[in-house]
């Protein structure tokens, strides 16, 4: 009994050991938080849609849902501080007022949120292996996902005074459609080359946190 105990704690700790420590995921979050802000401004610079902080190719947006979907809430919590700073804080021609991007920039949360509870709920593989795993990715990572982001992104806007509430379909339209294309070229290429990589890191995040 007490060598079948030793053999449960052994194991157990050993378990522990291949845990990345928390200031592994602290630097993690904070490289990508970097990263969707510089993505996040290219797109809006180089591709700007019809509103502030709006691209018509938003290439930020598959950043996201890949790394949210490798690396759970933390790449989550880059992605809404990612679209805040890069989209909202630095958005112009009118800019966003700072409150109203607080709320407006939930838009990236949901993008990103949306289908890391799909995968997770549905214990979906991230590396595509059959046709549910293609649909859940398609339902919830492409379609469900940039119309409800679009949506809250538009209304948002025109309920914090920077765009006309008769532009909201405009600015829907034009952020949906962009946001469809890129997620569907990008998103699963990556999902599917990276992903039995990214899982055996240490840094993988199974569920939402660990």
């Amino acid at each position: 009994m007490l060598l079948f105990r030793a053999h449960i704690r052994n194991k157990g700790e050993s378990v522990k050991k291949t845990r990345e420590p928390t200031y592994s995921f602290v630097i993690l979050t904070l490289l990508l938080i970097v990263i969707n802000v510089i993505l996040s401004r290219l797109s809006i610079v180089v591709f700007p849609g019809s509103a502030p902080g709006v691209s018509v190719i938003y290439i930020a947006v598959a950043f996201m849902i890949i790394t949210t979907l490798w690396y759970g809430a933390y790449g989550a919590i880059a992605a809404y501080i990612g679209t805040l700073v890069g989209a909202g804080f630095f958005a112009t021609n009118p800019s966003i007022p700072p409150v109203v991007a607080i709320y407006w920039s939930f838009a990236g949360l949901f993008q990103v949120l949306i289908p890391l509870a799909a995968f997770r709920s549905f214990d979906a593989d991230l590396a595509l292996e059959n046709r549910r795993d293609w649909t859940i990715l398609f339902i919830f990572g492409i379609l469900v996902n940039n119309i409800v982001g679009a949506a809250w992104g538009a209304m948002t806007l025109a309920l914090g005074g920077v765009i006309p509430p008769a532009d909201i379909g405009s600015v829907l339209f034009g952020w949906l459609l962009g946001n469809i294309i890129v997620t569907l070229i990008i998103v699963p290429i990556a999902l599917r080359r990276l992903s039995p990589r990214i899982k055996k890191s240490k840094l993988f995040v199974t569920h939402y946190w660990d």
